[in-house]
């Protein structure tokens, strides 16, 4: 029998400090290899740690809300023999009970495999940590009575007794996603291993709405004012703003669309049998405009250092997402390689995953250009922040029907600004002013997509 120490690891590349949200586990609980054990939120996310031991938990050294540097040990876990098993033979799950047969015993440990196994396949919203594989693979779960139930084995297969009312399984980010968008888990059919809830699961039960809007009005504090750390996300968010704002002499660009083909060119993808199940929107139009335009104007796509503008020849497009955590901007790689179809399910699975808080620190890293939807609260235009190390950042308003002028008679048509701030080092106002109405002429007459 020996003590390990779990020290904080770097999830991300740099990651110097993170905060503990939520312990998994208690001092006497037994867990397994890669099981999850607590969540930790860095700068910019919310991450799930996999305990890299198999054993018995002896102390928790970090308290929840604490920030530990990385490298700080944060959990101390006794591995090996134990007092009642001094052989170090393979000690029975919890609730086995001590007059379980041989066969029973087969059983259980047949089932430890296959989740032990099940670690090699990526896991629906497991997050994955560098050398400590998938946490939710092998996560254990009790169901009422003390059985363990096992992701990955035949009995995590098997039908709850009806005589039981069925628990609610659902990891951590998608309790909170159904609590954000206001779903009640009770009524949701869950479509994932023995009946557990998938984020997909929770949208479907969720209005365009409540995604983008508040869902309740708050109730009115009843202090004077409160004083809320400068930590975590928020910490990082002032951060990257007062550099970009300070050190990239912004210019902004703007103009008026007629989107009209563009809404209708959505509503014929949505009625298509190859988007089916796949969310699409005026977003993915104006991604993929972006995409034609950085064509047509490189120098967009670019960074700025002190000795060289560096060129990207490759498209790292962010996405910047409203969470209740605060903005995040993860960004689709290679984004120029993509079909139409691939896009809109890159952006689909790129805003669920913030929104459920799961993005990961590289999944945010080597962004080359950024999109802000504003349109989605109802603003017609803004001003947007570049990103640090980005030379443009490109915004697109709410779409509306407007009086338009076409071939000299007023029509009402679907309306939308858009445009965005860019790195006045970088590029001039004619590479500006193109690169944008190039933008615009896609989102007037998306049949451009096709040359």
């Amino acid at each position: 029998m020996s003590e390990m120490t779990f020290p904080l690891p770097d999830v991300g590349e740099g990651l110097t400090e993170a905060e503990i949200v939520t312990w998994h586990v208690a001092p006497g609980d037994t867990v397994e290899l890669n099981q999850v054990i607590c969540e930790i939120e860095t700068a910019k996310s919310l991450v799930e740690l996999p305990s890299p031991f198999t054993g018995t938990v002896t102390a928790l050294l970090a308290e929840v809300g604490q920030t530990v540097p990385v490298g700080d040990p944060i959990l101390r876990v006794t591995t090996g023999a134990t007092a009642e098993d001094p052989a170090g033979t393979p000690a029975e799950p919890a609730g086995a009970s001590a007059g379980a047969s041989a066969g029973a015993d087969e059983e259980t440990r047949a089932a430890v495999a296959d989740a032990a196994a099940s670690v090699e396949h990526e896991d629906e919203g497991g997050a994955v940590l560098v050398g400590y594989g998938t946490g939710g693979a092998v996560s254990s779960r009790r169901r009422r009575g003390g059985e363990p139930l096992l992701h990955g084995s035949p009995r995590a297969q098997a039908p709850i007794p009806v005589a039981e009312a069925a628990p609610i399984i659902a990891k951590p980010p998608i309790r909170k996603l159904a609590k954000d968008l206001g779903v009640d888990l009770a009524q949701v059919q869950g479509t994932g291993i023995a009946g557990e809830i998938l984020r997909d699961d929770v949208v479907r039960h969720a209005t365009q709405a409540s995604l983008f809007r508040n869902i309740t009005t708050p109730e009115a504090s009843e202090a004077r004012e409160e004083r809320i750390p400068l930590k975590g996300m928020r910490k990082q968010i002032a951060k990257a703003m007062v550099t970009s704002s300070t050190e990239a002499p912004h210019v902004g660009v703007f103009t008026d669309v007629d989107a009209t083909r563009t809404m209708e060119f959505v509503k014929r993808l949505k009625n298509s049998t190859d988007f089916a199940g796949v969310k699409v929107s005026p977003l993915l139009i104006f991604a993929k405009a972006m995409l034609w335009a950085i064509r047509r104007n490189p120098e967009i796509n670019s960074t700025f250092t002190d000795t060289e503008i560096i060129r990207h020849n490759f498209v790292n497009l962010g996405i910047a997402a409203a969470t209740p955590r605060g903005l995040v901007v993860p960004n689709i790689k290679d984004a120029q390689e993509l079909s139409l179809l691939d896009l809109a399910k890159a952006i689909e699975q790129l805003t669920l995953t913030a929104r459920e808080g799961r993005t990961q620190p590289a999944e945010m890293q080597n962004g080359t250009i950024t999109i802000t939807n504003i349109g989605v609260f109802g603003m017609d235009f803004g001003t947007p922040i570049l990103n640090p190390g980005e030379c443009a950042i490109m915004a697109m308003g709410t779409i509306k029907q407007k009086p338009w002028v076409v071939d000299g008679e007023v029509r009402p048509r679907m309306v939308t600004t858009v445009g965005g701030s860019f790195d006045h080092r970088i590029v001039d106002g004619d590479v500006i002013s193109r690169f944008v109405a190039d933008v615009a002429s896609v989102l007037e007459e998306p049949a451009l997509l096709l040359d």
